[in-house]
């Protein structure tokens, strides 16, 4: 086996390790489409949007009254959502892929998650 084998096959590993995981991650985690997301967070009041895109994306277009905390900055500062430990806390990006790895970290945080399914782009803005 060459050089270039062996890469290939460490990258074939990789690609069905992340295919695996993802699976995994969105099998764990509740996942609300946009019309159920809306629901839960104005009818239970028990819920909160959390956007988790960079601060860039998030001028450009947000969801009203959801909290902003970019995922790469969400380990450091998770522990500004514990006035929200009672509540689900509903995870949002783009398009669904950034916010079910925030929803699985606060998860393993003790937090009660959920994942916005399509991400901002499924969400109804009328």
């Amino acid at each position: 086996m060459n050089f270039f084998q062996i890469i290939l096959i460490l990258l074939a590993g990789l690609i069905v390790y992340n295919f695996v995981r993802r699976m995994i991650l969105t099998k764990s985690i509740k996942q609300y489409s946009a019309s159920e997301a809306n629901e839960v967070v104005k009818k239970t009041r028990n819920a909160i949007l959390l956007d988790v895109r960079t601060s860039s994306e998030r001028s450009a277009q947000q969801i009203k009254g959801s909290v902003h905390i970019p995922l790469n900055e969400l380990r450091r500062r998770s522990s500004e959502l514990k006035k929200y430990q009672d509540k689900e806390i509903i995870c949002y990006c783009r398009t669904g892929n950034r916010s079910i790895n925030a929803a699985s970290i606060l998860k393993k945080n003790g937090f009660n998650t959920a994942n916005l399914k399509g991400g901002i782009v499924s969400w109804n803005f009328k």
